[in-house]
Order: structure tokens, then sequence, then C-alpha cells
């Protein structure tokens, strides 16, 4: 994998630059659109490629361990031919997941024990054993596995957490180095930064992710409840020290505001599952604001959903027509929403990326960043 950073914006951090993978190149800043069970929840692969124009999307190591399986994804040549999605594919290591069963699992040395959520059965994610599954679901992106803390965590449990996450790191950097693809094409691993809201802890995980210099660097534990002034911070932090020829992660953020935030903070990839769940509940993101579909103000209102939109949901459906979908209960409306939140969300990584390569991001960021929360 190689990564170019093309331009800098003059007043701000942010970046534009192109990854290169051996299924597809990515332009960044990028956001990627969440698949977690090897499926993007209520949207057709074609029209991910097609119309919202994904380069890259997200696969669930914890949720595709459990099922289909291993060794399902391994008879079939992995994830890509399963699924038949043909560009790259990321995968997160399944930390947060074990992290969110909270009662069902105990972290030890060795690694996360666990109880499936669909049967109860026992398991273990060790370091090894997350890239070896990374391995057979063949991931262009694999992360490392790691420890995601609450929020709130005290600073005792975020540093011991910290450094159970870096002696995990060393693991997975050993094991990733010794094993091999099993599908004909190039794998790259990224570490996390932990270290919840301290900004020494921070400091101390970004150094020790960028020593291990990999080909990526994520950074991971934000967006769980904390404020979004204190992430802001923490990416600053961070991104003084993670290497800028290196393509840098923020894991599961967030809203269109956060991601302008935290591209002219220097990040330059980003997964969230709100533009998929928050449209099967009714809220679409639009250049002008949120709306909730469900709202009677559109009842007769046969304008088209999305004056602004590019997908071709926007031009062919109507706000009445689709507030009746989520009155009557049908899966159109959930589908015609996620395409919508999606199509959005990529465009505005694409308006971004252009202001940057024309050098007026801030100031574009500044007029649109209000526009973007409010209701409609």
């Amino acid at each position: 994998m190689k990564f170019e950073l093309q331009h800098t914006d003059p007043k701000s951090n942010a970046r534009a630059g192109k990854l290169t993978t051996d299924h597809g190149e990515i332009l960044t800043p990028i956001f990627m659109p969440v698949g977690t069970v090897g499926s993007v929840k209520a949207v057709h692969f074609h029209e991910l490629q097609n119309d919202i124009k994904a380069q890259i999307i997200l696969g669930n190591t914890y949720h595709l361990y459990l099922r289909p399986g291993i060794e399902i994804l391994e008879q079939v040549g992995g994830l890509h031919k399963f699924n038949s999605w043909t560009g790259p594919i990321l995968t997160d290591s399944g930390g947060f997941q074990v992290f969110s069963l909270s009662g069902q699992r105990k972290l030890k040395e060795e690694g996360a024990y666990f109880r499936s959520h669909i049967d109860g059965s026992k398991h273990l994610f060790s370091p090894e054993r997350v890239i070896d599954i990374e391995r057979s679901i063949g991931a262009d992106i694999m992360m490392a596995f790691d420890e995601c803390p609450p929020g709130d965590s005290d600073y005792q449990y975020a540093k011991k957490s910290m450094e159970l996450t870096h002696r995990w790191l060393d693991r997975c950097v050993q094991r990733f180095n010794e094993t091999e693809p099993k599908y004909g094409y190039e794998q790259a691993l990224f570490p996390i930064v932990q270290g919840c809201t301290y900004r020494d802890l921070r400091r101390q995980s970004a150094e020790y992710i960028a020593s291990k210099d990999c080909v990526g660097n994520a950074i991971g534990g934000l967006a769980v409840g904390e404020p979004a002034e204190k992430m802001y911070e923490m990416i600053e932090v961070v991104n003084e020290i993670l290497p800028t020829e290196k393509p840098r992660y923020l894991m599961g953020v967030g809203t269109p505001q956060n991601i302008l935030e935290a591209i002219e903070r220097g990040v330059d990839m980003f997964d969230c599952v709100m533009p998929t769940r928050n449209g099967r509940n009714g809220m679409l993101f639009t250049w002008n604001g949120t709306m909730n579909m469900k709202n009677a103000k559109w009842a007769n209102d046969f304008s088209p959903l999305d004056e602004n939109g590019t997908s071709y949901v926007d031009k062919i459906y109507s706000k009445a027509y689709v507030r009746h979908l989520f009155h009557a209960n049908e899966f159109l409306a959930l589908q015609i929403a996620s395409i919508h939140n999606l199509a959005f969300y990529l465009d505005l990584v694409r308006v971004a990326r252009q202001h940057i390569m024309e050098n007026d991001f801030s100031t574009w960021k500044t007029n649109i960043i209000k526009q973007l929360g409010q209701r409609i």
C-alpha cells in the first residue's frame, strides 16, 4: 500500500492525498461506509459503487468471525469474493465490539475472552488470533487489536489500558510480519492510538504507535461520550506526533461537523454508522442541515427529496413520498434514506478535498459548518 500526500491547506492542517491498494485508489479525505457483516445495511453494492461512489468499505472482524465464520470466507477466497465488492476493504480489530459487550467479556494479558451475542458460546481474541482472522477475511487494511476503554475512564485505568494495547500491538506486528496474505494481494496493518482524553497518555501512545513504522495509523477511543471539543483537542495532540507522510484514520467519527473539524486538524480517513443508522430512523443529512422525514411538515411537500443532492433518489422521490414510506413502515424508506445519507457524506469529503486543493478549505469550512448543524 502506498500513500501520496498531494496537498495541504495553507491555513490549516487539512490534507488531500491518494492511497493506493491492490483493489484500487482512494482519494483522501475519505468517508468509508460501514459494512459490518459484509453488507452496508439497506444498500446494494452497485449503488455504493455507481451512485454513492464509495471508494472503500469496512468489515467487522468480530461479526464476520461469528458468522458466516472464517472457514466459509477461506473456502470462497475472502470477503471480496464472498460479497462481490471489488474495491478496497478495511477491517476493524473487533476491539470496540468486545468492549461494548462489557458484562460478557474478560480482559487478560493473553487477550479478550468473550461470549457471543448470538448463542453465548465462549471465544478468545488474542492479538495473534485477530491478525489470523483478518488475514482470512482478506482486508486490504487490517487494524491491530486494542482495548477501547470507556470515555470516562480514570487516569490509572486509561494508562493501564493503553499499556495493554501497546503490548498487544507488539504481538500483532510480530504475527503480521511472520504471516503472508492468503489471496494473492497485499494487506496493510494500522496500529491504533489510545489514551482516552489525557494529553500525556495520547502523546505517549502516538509516539509508541509512530515508532512501529506501519504504513498508516489510526486514532481510536474517541466519540465515546466525551465532549466534542475534547475530541478535537486529542486529535490535535496526536497529529502533532503521527507522521505526516502516512494516512491518519479517525475511527467511528461522526457527524458532518465532526468530520470537517477533524479534516482541518489533519485526519484523512473516517467511518461511522451514523449516515445509515440515522437514515433508517428518518434523519437525512443535507447541505442545509438535517431533516426528520417523519415530521408532518413534509406530508404535502412534493418537491424533490434534496434539491442539492447528487444521488438518484434525491431527484426521483419527493419529501412527501419518503415521509409516507416511513409512516407506512416500508423497507424502501430505509433504503432511500441510507443511499441519500451515504451519498451526502461522500459528497462532503469530496467537496472538502476540492477546497483543500484550491487553498480555501478553512474559509469554506467556517462558512458551511453552522449550516450543517441546523434542523430544517
